[in-house]
């Protein structure tokens, strides 16, 4: 959803939109061969409903399973990329929707990924969320 948003859009240079799905562990590749990675997915939690946060990678894996099987995903790869990655780790964000999803939900993801992307927002650093309220080279938005 977020991903067809992107699509449609005028990305900052040296920026590629991956549709990542279910792949988790399946991204470890793309993601180090990165500068900046973002990942945008729905999330349980972190705000209130529609709301759309950034987060440090950490706070994600530390919420979800470090198990590895079909429940892996986006937290499993997040919790193993600094024992795999065999090149220096990537900024890496994730925007993340609270919820249900509405349009103007996956618009403010949309947007904020391409902030992050550009380099106009920071990736925030470990254990610091920003909210879409706070002002925050290869990127790959996922």
């Amino acid at each position: 959803m977020v991903h067809d948003r992107l699509a449609g859009r005028d990305l900052p240079a040296g920026t590629e939109v991956i549709d990542g799905g279910l792949a988790g562990i399946g991204l470890l590749g793309l993601v180090e061969d990165a500068d900046r990675v973002i990942f945008v997915d729905q999330v349980i939690g972190f705000a209130e409903p529609q709301g759309v946060v950034v987060l440090d990678p950490g706070a994600i894996s530390e919420s979800g399973t470090t198990k590895y099987g079909h429940s892996g995903g986006l937290a499993y790869l997040l919790s193993v990329l600094p024992l795999v990655c065999t090149t220096s780790l990537p900024q890496i964000a994730v925007v993340g929707i609270e919820g249900p999803l509405d349009a103007g939900a996956l618009d403010r993801a949309a947007d904020l990924a391409l902030e992050l992307a550009a380099g106009r927002l920071e990736c925030p650093a470990q254990d610091r969320a920003l909210t879409e309220s706070v002002p925050c080279a290869n990127n790959r938005v996922s």
